[in-house]
């Protein structure tokens, strides 16, 4: 047997590696350094908290370590309010998205073939332009002398403008509008896979098309629904643009605290322990989902 270079084989070693190591220098380091600083207490010196990591003096540090902040989270229904209200927010929005992006994502898998690709860069195009100016001119459209205001007048369906700037409606609005791609491109490559022969025989065997939708082509573009949730809802709960432009001194949510703390108060510490909480919220469904998917692959084998 002849023994493979050394070169390869130390390729061949660090593979594995490579992406436990790309999670380490990016997830976890950036992690502990937050989990860290949300450890600490809140001083007026650069940096901003207390104590700071010294090799000289490692058993000070750790003693000066606490759970003070956290304990100000349980103890603060204001951020028990913003973390439920960011969550109902994003759940809502997800759904809503779901309500849209479904029909447009199984109208292109549908369409021609050579239609396709045309139309998913529609659905892409607006990433080309700044998210920060998509969300300003959804501000010029439904301030109270905006432009949704003006056509409805136009045509007569109200009198008087309605105010839908500055209220969880305009958020609404503004999540589902920014965040549509992320919902209609894992569905469509779900439904683009589907074989359509499968309807043709249910419809065959006696089936409603409202029937056939229901038992063949939602089961199977599954995969497709739970990753555009997924990407949709971890997003919009940490989500501080929207609410701040479009939802107003009254819309409270877990991503406009975060940025309070942290600019406005100058309480790393509190901050990084609202980042610390937000992090266990969104990970969450991402290990529901992962289990969901593991159980589901055993099931087929």
């Amino acid at each position: 047997m002849t023994r493979r270079p050394f070169a390869r084989r130390l390729t061949d070693g660090l593979v594995p590696v490579i992406p436990y190591l790309w999670l380490g220098i990016f997830f976890l380091v950036p992690f502990l350094i937050v989990l860290k600083i949300s450890l600490s207490d809140p001083a007026v010196a650069q940096p901003p908290y207390k104590p700071v990591f010294e090799l000289s003096d490692i058993v000070s540090f750790f003693q000066g370590l606490d759970l003070e902040n956290f304990e100000v989270l349980a103890g603060d229904d204001l951020y028990l309010s913003a973390t439920l209200s960011s969550v109902r927010i994003a759940a809502l929005s997800t759904v809503l998205l779901l309500l849209v992006g479904f029909p447009i994502a199984y109208g292109i898998a549908r369409a021609p073939a050579r239609h396709r690709p045309l139309l998913v860069a529609l659905v892409i195009l607006p990433f080309w332009t700044s998210f920060l100016i998509r969300i300003y001119a959804w501000i010029a459209i439904l301030k109270p002398e905006g432009l949704l205001n003006q056509a409805l007048t136009e045509l007569g369906v109200i009198t008087d403008p309605v105010h839908i700037l500055n209220t969880e409606t305009a958020v609404y609005i503004g999540i589902v509008y920014a965040y549509l791609p992320f919902m209609v491109l894992p569905l469509y490559a779900s439904l683009e896979k589907m074989d359509d022969t499968l309807l043709e025989a249910a419809l065959d065997l006696g089936s409603t098309p409202w029937r056939a939708f229901w038992t063949i082509t939602v089961p199977l573009s599954m995969p497709g629904i739970i990753a555009g949730s997924l990407l949709c809802f971890i997003p919009a709960v940490g989500e501080f643009v929207i609410p701040d432009l479009l939802g107003g001194s009254e819309t409270l949510m877990i991503g406009r605290q975060l940025w309070s703390e942290f600019f406005s108060n100058r309480d790393w510490p509190l901050a990084s322990a609202v980042a610390i909480l937000l992090l266990i919220i969104l990970v969450a469904p991402i290990v529901v989902y992962r289990d969901v998917e593991a159980r589901r692959v055993e099931t087929q084998r």
